[in-house]
């Protein structure tokens, strides 16, 4: 059984390496092909090019050969990259498993709602319409030709190296404080305990929520980090007059309490890190 995976990024590594084990063989592509040659070096995983700039002619072939396939490669502004290029040769292709790695983003702003995979998306922006529009695309694909798609949208990703506690030793963490804001996460390694649950119970078309258990304000979180790291927490930064990108402020346009029951109840999934508090006193150690 081979892994090929879109988009070998800090979400998509932690499954490969976490599922290296199950699959005879783990394929995977990164944008520039440097990048491919260093990370084979790193992993021993067979690396291609995908991207703006470059197409391994390997791929199609390395498809082929394939049995599951994880897609984490984003929109870009002609829509789904992947599909345009492979969706030919993954129909041709004996995989059987697809999972397409999506954000809980899509359901846009919920006023600080609990909601599951029964509400409908919402989204307000460009980005997450996008992804919203590439769910379809591959979920069209399942329902062609009876392979199993499933949609997983995750919420805040973190996990080592990547996390609020490296932010605030490093000195590049804000708290900001938006009134009755709230976010959910999911540690890295949590999102690659779902996919191998769902590699074991494939359903065709299913949507899952892959998020903790515990929506939080996000200045809480920082605080929380600070002390486990044994320095101050940065002082407090009103909303309004933060110093935000375009894109981490519309993040704080969107407020929502998402439950993962779904995961939990069909896929038998036990998170490993079920709030903030636990994830992040794994990680203080580093």
């Amino acid at each position: 059984m081979n892994l090929f995976v879109f988009g070998l990024g800090f979400t998509g590594r932690r499954f490969a390496e976490t599922a290296r084990g199950r699959f005879g063989a783990v394929r995977a592509t990164v944008t520039e092909a440097a990048g491919a040659e260093h990370i084979a070096a790193q992993t021993g995983f067979t690396m291609r090019a995908f991207g703006p700039n470059a197409d391994d002619p390997h791929i199609a072939d390395d498809l082929a050969d394939s049995d599951a396939l994880l897609v984490s490669v984003p929109p870009d502004a002609g829509g789904d990259p992947v599909l345009p290029h492979y969706g030919e040769a993954i129909v041709a292709s004996r995989i059987g498993w697809i999972g397409y790695l999506s954000t809980i983003g899509v359901y846009g702003d919920q006023g600080g709602a609990w909601i599951d995979e029964t509400t409908p998306p919402a989204a307000r922006s460009e980005r997450t319409r996008a992804r919203l529009a590439a769910e379809a695309s591959w979920l069209a694909l399942g329902e062609k030709t009876g392979k199993a798609v499933q949609i997983f949208r995750l919420a805040g990703i973190y996990g080592p190296g990547r996390n609020p506690i490296v932010k605030v030793r490093e000195g590049r963490s804000q708290r900001i404080v938006k009134a009755g804001q709230v976010f959910n996460r999911i540690h890295v390694d949590d999102i690659a305990t779902t996919l191998l649950a769902s590699l074991d119970r494939p359903r065709p078309g299913a949507i899952y929520n892959v998020a903790d258990d515990e929506p939080t304000p996000p200045q809480v979180v920082i605080e929380h980090a600070a002390r486990l790291a044994g320095l101050p927490p940065p002082p407090e930064v009103d909303f309004e007059t933060a110093d935000l990108s375009p894109m981490a402020r519309s993040f704080y346009g969107e407020n929502k309490r998402v439950r993962n029951a779904l995961i939990r109840d069909e896929l038998g999934v036990r998170l490993a890190y079920p709030t903030y508090r636990e994830g992040l006193a794994a990680l203080a150690g580093e």
